[in-house]
């Protein structure tokens, strides 16, 4: 599933520090509060500017009491956050409609930076004004898909505006929970049930008890996973307000939520993720030397974890998952050699959902094509096609390129040590036919401290079994 957030605290109020998952898709605050008030959810009222006049009218046409301006961006941490203005804080409080102008023109084109941002920040484009409110009482409340219960469930506490799993396990029996009938939908009895053991009492826990069913109305509508709204919250002017909340969205439904999305804001997105995400591949950036090539979320993980075990460090998370093409193995091969910190590549591919052929010839013309400098570790395992209708299957087979022009040291070390661990468990090999007489004379390779350097990888060959 994808995820949003929306709500940063008010300063000096409450400050709410939630992450956003980088790879998945991004939504702003005031993105986020638009979905909730289309589904007819009770949030801050507000307006967007991306300049300072603009935002000095929407300070004066909201006509409130007290006045938030936020600056938007994906990272939390907003109102300890650093401006290189000289401002300090994204989220600021005023009385004063005619200040806003002034400490929009602060924010907007400039760098704002916090625990969650790169060092050098993140510039704002866009900024929320939004009427203050105060909160009385906080409380919880989420809606989720639960496999235990093969469905949608709501799950409540009084105790909001705070890590919800510390409530549950400090305080089990503030936990409420009841099941939503897919076919029936949240029904009334419920709704007020859980508005009851939320705390709202009187008037307040009918109009809670409405919003939940607002708040089930848009989880269906977006096709969510989870909404979650943490707090929930109450006013002294007796309003149930939803100040902070979180969505996940089924990915699966993006083809029926096109709308939704489109406001992916992939801006503040790392560049190398988003283009790994236009072909289908699931890529994360890390801080090692070694590339891992991979199919498979738990394979990649267990991968990263090999490297780590034998003393290097992965220099990024990459799932090709299943059905992957030639083309986009070409690509991840693109995205791989693109980083400067990659020293050598690791290719671990379980044939079980991939077709080891299509994984092979994509690596062979990415090497030719890409001109590949580091070292190159293969292992592929699981089925191949012959042709036509028949399927052979590939027995663990392992390849050793050394197509660098200058060696690394550390990263091939690594490497040695994996490769030496996966050839004593696992004997038959995958070789570059021109060097298949060298892999067999092991004596050669414990002698060298390097890969065997073969240039350019020329052709593949399929081996079931070394003789």
């Amino acid at each position: 599933s994808t995820g949003l957030i929306m709500g940063d605290g008010e300063a000096g109020k409450r400050e709410c520090a939630q992450v956003s998952s980088r790879r998945w898709l991004n939504l702003q605050e005031y993105q986020s509060k638009k979905l909730m008030q289309e589904s007819g959810v009770t949030v801050q009222r507000f307006y967007v500017a991306d300049n300072a006049p603009d935002a000095l009218q929407a300070a004066k046409r909201l006509g409130a009491k007290e006045i938030v301006l936020k600056a938007q961006i994906l990272a939390g941490g907003r109102g300890k956050g650093v401006f290189d203005s000289g401002l300090k804080g994204g989220v600021h409080l005023t009385k004063d409609p005619s200040v806003v102008g002034e400490l929009a023109n602060r924010m907007l084109g400039y760098s704002l930076t916090t625990k969650q941002t790169p060092k050098e920040g993140v510039k704002v484009k866009t900024v929320m004004v939004a009427e203050a409110l105060d909160i009385t009482r906080e409380t919880y409340f989420a809606i989720l898909m639960d496999r235990a219960c093969n469905g949608p469930v709501m799950v409540g506490s009084p105790q909001g505006g705070m890590d919800i799993e510390e409530v549950a396990d400090k305080t089990p029996e503030l936990i409420f929970k009841e099941v939503i009938d897919i076919f029936e939908g949240v029904r009334d009895d419920q709704a007020v049930r859980m508005a009851a053991n939320l705390g709202f009492k009187g008037p307040l826990e009918r109009q809670a008890a409405d919003q939940i069913k607002r708040l089930y109305d848009l989880f269906l509508k977006v096709d969510a996973t989870q909404v979650e709204v943490n707090p929930l919250g109450e006013t002294p002017e007796g309003q149930v307000v939803c100040f902070d909340a979180k969505i996940n969205f089924d990915d699966n439904a993006e083809f029926r939520q096109k709308a939704v999305f489109a406001l992916d804001d992939m801006s503040e997105s790392d560049p190398t993720e988003t283009e790994a995400a236009k072909w289908d591949l699931k890529y994360i950036g890390l801080d090692g030397n070694i590339a891992c090539f991979v199919n498979g979320a738990g394979l990649a993980m267990a991968t990263c974890d090999i490297i780590d075990l034998h003393g290097g460090k992965p220099a990024n998370f990459l799932d090709l998952g299943g059905g992957v093409k030639e083309k986009q193995v070409y690509e991840a091969f693109k995205l791989l050699t693109a980083d400067p910190k990659v020293e050598a590549i690791l290719v671990n591919i379980f044939g079980g959902i991939v077709n080891c052929a299509i994984i092979a010839n994509g690596i062979t013309k990415a090497c030719r094509e890409l001109e590949l400098k580091v070292p190159l570790v293969v292992r592929l395992e699981g089925g191949y096609s012959t042709g036509g209708a028949t399927t052979t299957t590939l027995h663990p087979t392992y390849t050793l390129f050394d197509c660098s022009t200058h060696y690394h040291p550390r990263a091939l070390s690594v490497l040695n040590s994996i490769f030496l661990s996966l050839l004593f468990t696992s004997p038959p090999l995958l070789c570059h036919m021109h060097h298949f007489l060298h892999f067999l004379h092991l004596s050669t390779f414990y002698e060298r401290s390097v890969l065997f350097h073969t240039g350019l990888i020329l052709s593949i060959v399929f081996l079931n079994s070394v003789q």
